[in-house]
């Protein structure tokens, strides 16, 4: 996998290098599966488990950019963001002359599934508050925080994605999971965490944050807003982001946020590679290749 620099207002697009360069932009309008992982499709080409990725350009603030790929599912790395914000840190970003744009929300847009719900509010920054209440050894557990703090490398982008040793067989059988190993997945079992230690103690919210702010990308650009989750999944995150996509009267285009939340202490690196939050920004010049 590739990633590529691309002009202003281009957002990210996946290319699949190995079917004539075929491209299908991250929106809303392209999703097509939706279980273990998001899938986009366009026409009859696929490219899966696309989540983490877009986490990652979302929380490090890379607006556009090529994603060139040679099959149908994007390298699950560590199971979490890391691998691909530490990349990004390594190249940097360029600023781009283009007003960055944001989704402002403007009222409540809310999916409701039994006991599962989601729901984006208006406000400043953009706020995630997600509880997640799974059989043991999870549990329940609630995460909340704010992406325009600056901590989605440190407090966001390291945890795994995890799951049951029972469900390994049908996620096989579905076609997903293909590279998974011990060393990218939390392994869990009736006693407990197979694999540990965990990164964090609520490792598992944190990184069903980490989903939840790759599935949003899929709006086209970064939410100012507040996000509401109670036991959501990959589902409900995409169906939000067509249903807020649909109600044209619930958002609208904003150039820079009303108020941004006190910035997280950074390192000078880290300050360096992190656009001015008024410009979009593309990755460097150089393409940066991540390796399965």
């Amino acid at each position: 996998m590739r990633l590529v620099p691309a002009p202003a207002g281009s957002g990210i697009v996946f290319r699949r290098t190995d079917l004539d360069n075929f491209e299908i932009p991250a929106t809303g309008r392209n999703v097509a599966k939706v279980s273990y992982a998001t899938s986009l499709m366009r026409g009859s080409v696929l490219i899966s488990t696309t989540e983490h990725l877009l986490s990652a350009l979302i929380g490090f603030g890379v607006d556009n950019v090529i994603v060139e790929v040679d099959n149908l599912e994007l390298p699950i790395l560590d199971g979490s963001a890391l691998p691909y914000v530490e990349a990004f840190h390594s190249v940097g970003l360029k600023r781009q002359r283009r007003r960055r744009e944001y989704i402002r929300i403007l009222k409540e847009v809310e999916v409701r599934d039994g006991s599962k719900f989601i729901g984006v509010y208006p406000g400043s920054g953009y706020g995630i508050d997600y509880t997640i209440d799974f059989p043991q050894p999870i549990g329940h557990a609630t995460f909340r925080g704010d992406l325009e703090t600056g901590d989605y490398a440190r407090l966001i982008a390291p945890a795994r994605t995890f799951g049951f040793r029972e469900d390994e067989p049908k996620l096989r059988d579905m076609g997903l999971i293909r590279g998974a190993s011990e060393q990218c997945v939390i392994v869990l079992t009736a006693e407990g965490v197979q694999n540990g230690p965990l990164r964090f103690a609520d490792e598992f919210v944190r990184h069903k944050v980490l989903d939840l702010i790759g599935d949003l990308a899929l709006a086209g650009r970064r939410i100012q807003g507040h996000v509401v989750a109670e036991r959501a999944g990959h589902a409900m995150h995409t169906a939000l982001v067509q249903r807020l996509l649909r109600d044209r009267s619930a958002w609208e285009l904003a150039h820079i946020y009303d108020e941004l939340p006190q910035p997280a202490d950074q390192s000078a690196e880290a300050e360096a590679a992190t656009p001015d939050t008024d410009s979009p920004a593309a990755i460097l010049p150089d393409t940066l290749s991540v390796h399965a």
